[in-house]
């Protein structure tokens, strides 16, 4: 075969541009540090790389948002929970202090002013909030858990449920003597005395003086079967004469306590019963109090509206914030302010302070009666003042007995109240530690993730640079020799 000089020069070119070409790669992976510029060079690098970093961008939003946005609403949740139990454990001391010491006028001043300060901050705590959303409300992140400003242009119909277990037994004294009356012309023939009345307190006092426009309850006939039972409901103050005793199948609503006063039958009838509810309207409310939609099925209604069209209707359900923090794994951050939070520690501390008030109203009586006596005005009736004084110390007593009563139930109802807090701190720990293991998993990935994709596109560049110089020798040497072969032409040979 006849080899002429342009098939030579044709594979001469050919040679130093496939050179040229490989030199060319390989200066690309050198100054980029990338084994691949386009995809087209190696589509299964390519293809690799699209993947690993899908997968890196998934895993960094994970570990450097979503799981520091998480950590930071969980420890806002965990610090004002922390405040709540600090709290509580001030108002079980207080409590214990009131039940077993005997209390001067000034410690219990003390222990009034500082129940009433516990009370109002406790709700506080509840109303924290993260980046402007509060962490106790469920999805109702931009409402607030208490009212915080007195509200009386909303109507709320609460229906609150009950079982048996939340009847219980209270204890009013009566047959008391007011200085007003002195003196008796019939003289003082009745003695104060305890009487003891079955009641369920309801979450509110100073409600609408519209009765109970629901009860619904079914017990037990004689056959075994349930039945609907509706006893008849009066609706009284509590400065009523009776109402604390109601007839034996027969309810006191107290609108202004808040109570309902339980006759002998209905009380039968009612405490092994498992649920029954009714509803009851509240419209209005004071700083501090905690909103109802957080805690019970309700209806709020704008006061003067003539229909319904501004009605909301909240129904009380687990109202989970949750947030992704790994590939298909979601975790709840936040805690309900009615999982953590009982909504009767506020009325606890009233009737404490009620009774309080009531000791210190009988002590003011007897104070009077002393200067009374000491009055030179009333020197021929001090039998009579004396006999009055006598009513008054039995009466200081009891109502004494009662406060010390209404301290201990404080201990006992802090206490429940911190249970139920401890779980739900318990809980919330659990959930952040289950946090910080993903957050350390996440961690571990991250830098394997970024290993693999370094592997995947990055070139190795003690390899590169070497191949580079080889590359390089080659082309200068096909360019030398081209140099030799082209220089020869017809007049070399003649």
């Amino acid at each position: 075969m006849r080899v002429t000089n342009q098939m030579i020069t044709n594979n001469m070119m050919s040679s130093i541009n496939k050179n040229k070409n490989g030199l060319a790669v390989l200066d690309q992976q050198y100054s980029s540090g990338k084994k691949i510029q386009r995809p087209s060079e190696d589509p299964i690098v390519a293809v690799r790389a699209l993947k690993l970093r899908t997968n890196l961008t998934e895993l960094n939003q994970y570990y450097e948002k979503n799981i520091p946005d998480a950590k930071s609403w969980m420890d806002v949740t965990e610090g004002a929970l922390d405040n709540i139990n600090d709290i509580l454990t001030l108002i079980n001391t207080a409590c214990v202090q009131g039940s077993s010491d005997p209390l001067s006028v000034d410690d219990r001043e003390s222990i009034i002013k500082n129940l009433e300060q516990y009370k109002q901050q406790i709700y506080q705590e509840g109303n924290s909030n993260y980046a402007g959303r509060y962490v106790f409300t469920g999805y109702k992140t931009d409402t607030s858990l208490i009212f915080g400003e007195d509200t009386s242009n909303l109507e709320y119909t609460i229906t609150e449920n009950f079982s048996g277990n939340d009847i219980e037994t209270i204890s009013k004294v009566v047959d008391t003597y007011s200085v007003d009356d002195f003196p008796l012309s019939t003289g003082y023939s009745k003695s104060p005395t305890v009487q003891t009345s079955y009641r369920l307190r309801l979450s509110y006092d100073n409600l609408d003086d519209v009765g109970i426009s629901n009860f619904s309850c079914k017990i037990k006939d004689t056959l075994g079967n349930d039945v609907a039972y509706n006893p008849t409901i009066n609706k009284l103050k509590s400065t009523d004469e009776n109402a604390y005793t109601p007839d034996d199948n027969e309810i006191n609503y107290i609108t202004d306590t808040g109570e309902l006063i339980l006759g002998k039958n209905v009380y039968n009838n009612l405490k092994n019963t498992t649920s029954f509810s009714l509803d009851y309207k509240k419209t209005n409310f004071k700083e501090g109090d905690l909103r109802p939609e957080h805690y019970f099925n309700c209806i709020t209604h704008e006061k003067g509206a003539t229909d319904d069209s501004t009605d909301k209707k909240y129904t009380k359900q687990d109202q989970d914030m949750q947030y992704e923090i790994n590939f298909g794994q979601k975790l709840t951050v936040n805690t309900q302010g009615s999982d953590a939070l009982q909504h009767d520690i506020g009325r606890d501390i009233d009737e404490i302070l009620a009774a309080v008030q009531d000791v210190k109203a009988t002590e003011d009586k007897i104070a009077e009666v002393d200067k009374m006596l000491a009055d030179t005005n009333y020197a021929n009736q001090t039998d009579k003042l004396n006999e009055l004084k006598k009513q008054l110390e039995t009466e200081l007593t009891l109502k004494n007995d009662i406060m010390q009563n209404k301290f201990e139930k404080g201990i006992t109802d802090s206490n429940e109240s911190q249970d139920t807090l401890n779980v739900a701190i318990a809980d919330l720990g659990s959930r952040y530690k289950r946090l910080e293991l993903t957050e350390s998993r996440l961690s571990d990935q991250q830098v394997e993730f970024e290993d693999l994709l370094s592997k995947n596109e990055d070139a190795d560049m003690v390899d590169t640079y070497i191949k580079l110089s080889s590359a390089e020798v080659i082309y200068n040497a096909s360019l030398s020799a081209a140099a030799k072969v082209v220089k020869n032409t017809l007049l070399d040979f003649l």
